[in-house]
Order: C-alpha cells, then structure tokens, then sequence
C-alpha cells in the first residue's frame, strides 16, 4: 500500500518529482532563500525526470498562480468576515484588502513553486515503477533553444 509520502498532494505541496514524487524539483528547499528561489534542477536528482519539458513551458503557471492568489484572498476574507467582521461605519474591508495584500507578497515565493509544481505534475504523470522504465526523451525539446 502506498505511504503518505507516495500521495499527489504531498509530493505537490513538497514540490517533488511528479515522475517519482522523491526528488526535488527546486535547487533549494527553502522557498524564501532570495536568488535561487526560483532556480529549479534542470532534471530530477532520483529519476532524471526533465523539469522544463519543452521551451516556454512555465508561462501557463500564472493560471495556476492567479487561481491560488484568488482562493488565498478568499479564504482570507472569509476568515476575516467570521472573526472580525465587516461594516460600512469603519474601515474594517481597507484594513482587510491592506493584510491580504501584505500576506500575498510574503508568501509569493511559495505561490511561484507550488504553480510550478502543480503545472508540472499535469504534464508528468506518476510512475510507481519508474526505476523499471526507462525515461522517455521529450518529443518537443529543440536543441539550441533550451533554457531561453
């Protein structure tokens, strides 16, 4: 049976291999380490799984990050409505629009890699045996124009 750590939403929130769901798909574990929070292994460490599967790969990921900036914002209104409240007689909606929009620029680097690592784990599906299968070359890589 398959352990916690072999889960979809783990290996998403954990930013691992979607391949393997072992190795990390950022050079750095740590989200908020300013000039390499961005940086990304070229292919998994475990598995060899490319990360940037075809040039210009990673533009749909503002999709994916525009969604989790909307559902935190309204998360984030629904918690404030439940435990402070709103009212047209204060600024309690600026002082909430003022936070969420603080909270959002903090936690924009852990936005950038969770888009990154749910766009790539829609293109890359799981292999339980991946040590058994050989990996597949990219169909779509032209050689010259990679990392541009």
């Amino acid at each position: 049976m398959a352990g916690i750590k072999d889960g979809y939403l783990y290996s998403v929130l954990n930013n691992k291999c979607p391949r393997c769901r072992k190795g990390n798909i950022f050079y750095s574990r740590n989200a908020y380490k300013f000039g390499e929070f961005t940086r990304m292994n070229e292919n998994c460490p475990v598995c060899g799984q490319p990360t940037e599967i075809e040039v210009g790969f990673y533009y749909g990921t503002g999709y994916v990050s525009y969604a989790l900036t909307v559902a935190f914002s309204v998360a984030t209104f629904i918690a404030w409505w439940v435990l402070i409240g709103f009212s047209l007689d204060d600024t309690r909606f600026f002082w909430w629009m003022g936070t969420n929009a603080v909270l959002m620029v903090l936690m924009q680097p852990l936005f950038m890699r969770l888009s990154r690592s749910i766009w790539l784990s829609w293109f890359v599906t799981y292999e339980k045996d991946w040590e058994k299968n050989p990996l597949q070359e990219p169909e779509r890589i032209i050689p010259g124009q990679e990392n541009f």
